[in-house]
């Protein structure tokens, strides 16, 4: 008789990609973080959502740069 076959080994997690770049601090005129632009509640659930979801919010960061008090940036 022949053995079933063994059981795949887990994968791990696929990894996040993430705009963090360790600034956490939250303006709170514009409720952004300094460092990635990122508003807490999409922080809090980046490693939650889809890939297609991470990828419009990658897409506005940018843009959001301009809704904080160049001051506070350094500039």
């Amino acid at each position: 008789m022949s053995q079933p076959p063994a059981p795949s080994p887990a994968l791990p997690p696929r990894a996040v990609a993430t705009p963090c770049v360790m600034v956490c601090t939250v303006d709170g005129a514009s409720g952004l973080c300094l460092g990635c632009f990122r508003t807490l509640p999409e922080i809090a659930a980046w490693s939650r959502m889809s890939d297609a979801e991470r990828a419009k919010i990658t897409s506005e960061l940018n843009g959001r740069r301009g809704k904080i008090d160049p001051r506070l940036l350094g500039g």
